[in-house]
């Protein structure tokens, strides 16, 4: 695709934003929603992120951040004791003790997240209240939000959108009369936000922003005339929590690739009517350059067949840009959650005839696909060690997470993530 934004299917089919869907509910294999702290703790600079939860809980998040013992994270687990789970101890009284322990010894937090977890006790805790008397102890100086964590209720990716969902209620109302305003939702690496701010302000664009903010009191403004992008497909309840508060979503493909960046920014000049010169000059190059950087792994990886367990709602997206841009063949796409309306736009650029699977049983799966054998899995790293010896290539999907993939820039970042697997065991062999 150069030099255009349309976009029409494979076989020049038009697409449908209802396709069938795989329905074979029952066990699920996926991390839980505290490990969304890895990401958010990195971007919001003054935020610390308290998870109230068990010693699991906090070999969990040290596991997955992978921190030395000599740095300073802004994370930690105010772990359940004994004492606790026997009723020894007024949990509410434990919680501020450890509260007041950690904001007197780290001044610079200025938002602070009390992160639930699932052990039955935790459940017990009215977490939203002692946040509450928690914010209204230590205001100004510091916010005291709440939000689930717990893998009971959400999958991994799950925990940021409970995160910014809670923060938008705390949002400043954009002023009356304020000219109409773009914001961008979903954690996005630094050097992402700062790519995309030059293509906004290229475009002619002014007023724009991103939640989460780098910083607790540069948290946007949000209102009727706010318009805002996905940069995520499982933000569902920030979304919601958003137009409740009168800002309207911008329908679009995700920015994964050239082609679904182009099509996100396209909705964006859209929505503020942006001369389609303006458009074509902010992103003629780098379109190009995501462009190249793709046609370098066509050759290695078109044809090759793909399978995606549900695990991160990446899935759908990822697929994709697979399929369009790189040539390879979804077999399945499972995915945890299939928001249609978010993912109406991705669902019309699926090639036909794509399987689509909603939290899928994991066993049932697993059989497909042993007896499909695709060239590469994606799936979580509970799948991938056994697959691998099945002789299996595999992709964790956690990885998708933690690098940088949105823009025209990370292009050849997210393709090489898929090529990898394949080299590494194309290198085996020999």
């Amino acid at each position: 695709m150069t030099g255009a934004v349309a976009a029409t299917r494979p076989g020049g089919g038009e697409g449908c934003t209802e396709p069938a869907v795989r329905h074979d509910p029952g066990q699920r294999a996926v991390f839980c929603g505290l490990t969304g702290i890895v990401w958010l703790h990195r971007k919001i600079q003054d935020a610390f992120f308290l998870v109230v939860g068990s010693r699991t809980c906090a070999h969990l998040i040290q596991s997955a951040a992978g921190v030395m013992i000599f740095a300073e994270p802004r994370f930690a687990t105010a772990i359940i004791e004994e004492r606790d789970l026997a009723g020894l101890a007024d949990m509410n009284e434990e919680l501020d003790r450890v509260v007041t322990r950690l904001l007197e010894r780290r001044p610079d937090i200025k938002l602070l997240f009390l992160v639930g977890s699932c052990p039955s006790e935790v459940i017990k805790l009215d977490l939203k209240r002692a946040s509450e008397r928690l914010a209204t102890r230590f205001a100004p100086g510091v916010r005291v939000l709440n939000y689930s964590g717990s893998g009971i209720e959400t999958t991994f990716t799950q925990g940021e959108d409970a995160c910014l969902a809670s923060l938008v209620p705390t949002l400043a109302d954009d002023p009356a009369g304020a000219p109409p305003s773009l914001l961008v939702v979903g954690a996005l690496a630094d050097v992402v936000e700062d790519q995309l701010a030059r293509l906004f302000d290229q475009m002619g664009l002014r007023r724009f922003g991103f939640l989460p903010a780098r910083r607790s009191e540069a948290m946007p403004a949000v209102g009727p005339g706010t318009r805002f992008l996905l940069a995520q497909p499982y933000l569902g309840d920030t979304a919601r929590a958003l137009e409740a508060r009168g800002a309207v979503h911008l329908p679009a493909p995700f920015p994964l690739g050239a082609e679904g960046t182009t099509l996100w920014l396209k909705a964006a000049a859209d929505a503020f009517a942006v001369p389609s010169a303006n458009f074509e000059a902010a992103t003629v190059l780098g379109r190009q350059r995501a462009e190249r950087a793709i046609a370098r792994y066509r050759d290695r990886l078109a044809g090759r067949r793909v399978m995606f367990f549900p695990d991160s709602q990446l899935e759908v997206p990822l697929a994709r840009f697979l399929a369009r841009e790189i040539g390879m063949q979804p077999v399945e796409v499972a995915t945890p959650y299939l928001h249609r309306r978010h993912l109406a736009a991705e669902l019309d650029l699926l090639p036909d005839g794509t399987v689509l699977s909603e939290a899928p049983d994991v066993d049932r799966q697993l059989d497909r696909c042993r007896e499909a054998r695709p060239d590469l899995t994606v799936c979580g790293l509970g799948l991938a060690n056994p697959l691998e010896a099945e002789g299996l290539s595999t992709k964790w999907s956690i990885e998708l997470l933690f690098t940088p993939l949105q823009g025209y820039d990370q292009a050849a970042d997210l393709v090489d993530l898929f090529a990898r697997p394949l080299v590494r065991r194309a290198a085996l062999k020999v």
